[in-house]
């Protein structure tokens, strides 16, 4: 695996960014951020910021998950 020191998270599916960013937005919605794609995320507390990743990184996994064992996602 590369290291990245650049600071920030690197796609490794280029093509998989319009969805990613779909599920982040929906994610923060659910977690009552609606307006989180125009949010300052530098002024939101690290707590709100690890919710959304942190779900987005659950439902990736139950995805994987999922996909592995022959089962679809309703998500």
């Amino acid at each position: 695996m590369a290291n990245n020191n650049t600071g920030s998270n690197r796609i490794l599916v280029p093509e998989a960014r319009q969805a990613l960013d779909q599920m982040k937005t929906e994610i923060a919605s659910e977690l009552g951020m609606s307006n989180y794609e125009t949010m300052d995320k530098g002024n939101l507390p690290s707590r709100q910021n690890g919710y959304v990743g942190g779900n987005m990184t659950k439902r990736l996994v139950e995805m994987a998950q999922k996909n592995m064992s022959g089962g679809t996602t309703t998500r």
